[in-house]
């Protein structure tokens, strides 16, 4: 945990330069007033409210006098929580009025047009577990509000872009071309992210106020895991030629990465759904399994990236 933690921060800043020089580019303004392409711009923030999760898994784990004063770290946390959170809600208004403003093909969309819900979802579950586990109502209750602001608008988003996206697949002859398949998959941590997010909120409330949530909890975990089971095995279908004849072809994409995060979220909400509902070894099983897919992935895509990094892959441009 200490060495991937340490690596996560090492590349958050490493990348964050090299975002801010990208940034002054004409490049990025391209990127940015291009509807079908733009969203890609939200990955950081996704990664920065991840950030979150990091630093107080490995903060507790290894710092013993800060794990004892937790409730120290709540508001510098929603002080710099608050700063993400300002940043993401104004990038992500921005990235909305643009695709009003501007024409463009909305047959061309793909998954990775979710990355907004993504990204809100990300930073608003960050939010809520600041909200569940602050003691002190000032700080639990701004981080709930804040939270119900992003999440709300994260979930209205979810909903209209992916029946667009539907929409447009269904008017589409065949499938996307092969580096835009991969993203198909990224509804599942979306899900597994709004559903934590209703878990956190109905854990502040309890704790603030004394209301009893079991019973939501329980449908708060199972309905969403219920809807990841079919959707991957939906998903899973859709790519069988893919793998068959495209996966292990010698090119890189940055959605290969993409991969990854369904089969995490799965095994996330999984456990959630093991402790709260169902601890039997089917389940535990499945987990263990989806686990195993996330890890072998992350190792397959990560050997590509370095062979492209040292110029022996091609490349293909992705959303």
């Amino acid at each position: 945990m200490l060495v991937f933690g340490t690596l996560h921060f090492v590349l958050t800043f490493r990348l964050l330069s090299q975002y801010f020089g990208w940034k002054k580019t004409g490049a990025y303004k391209e990127l940015l007033y291009d509807p079908n392409k733009n969203t890609g711009i939200l990955a950081m923030y996704t990664s920065l409210a991840m950030t979150f999760n990091v630093f107080i898994g490995v903060i507790r784990f290894f710092v013993p006098a800060l794990s004892t004063n937790f409730q120290a770290l709540m508001l510098p946390a929603l002080l710099v929580w608050a700063i993400l959170w300002l940043v993401t809600m104004y990038t992500e208004i921005k990235l909305l009025k643009i695709s009003f403003e501007r024409d463009f093909d909305i047959n061309k969309i793909s998954f990775g047009w979710l990355l907004q819900p993504f990204a809100l979802g990300m930073v608003t579950v960050a939010g809520t577990g600041i909200a569940a586990m602050a003691k002190q109502p000032d700080i639990a209750h701004t981080a709930a509000f804040m939270s119900v602001v992003s999440g709300s608008m994260g979930l209205f988003l979810l909903f209209v872009k992916l029946i667009t996206i539907f929409k447009s697949h269904f008017n589409m002859k065949g499938v996307p071309e092969r580096q835009f398949l991969p993203s198909f998959l990224i509804v599942v941590p979306i899900t597994t992210l709004y559903a934590i997010t209703a878990f956190r909120l109905g854990h502040y409330f309890e704790h603030q106020f004394g209301y009893h949530f079991d019973a939501f909890f329980i449908l708060t975990i199972m309905i969403p895991f219920a809807f990841q089971t079919w959707y991957l095995g939906f998903g899973m279908a859709m790519l069988k030629n893919y793998f068959k004849k495209d996966f292990f072809k010698k090119e890189y994409y940055i959605t290969l990465w993409a991969f990854i995060c369904p089969f995490v979220g799965y095994s996330v909400l999984g456990s959630f759904f093991y402790k709260l509902y169902m601890p039997n070894m089917v389940v535990q099983t499945v987990i263990l399994i989806s686990l195993g897919l996330a890890i072998t992935f992350f190792v397959f895509v990560a050997y590509r990236f370095l062979k492209y990094e040292y110029g022996t892959e091609k490349k293909l441009a992705t959303v």
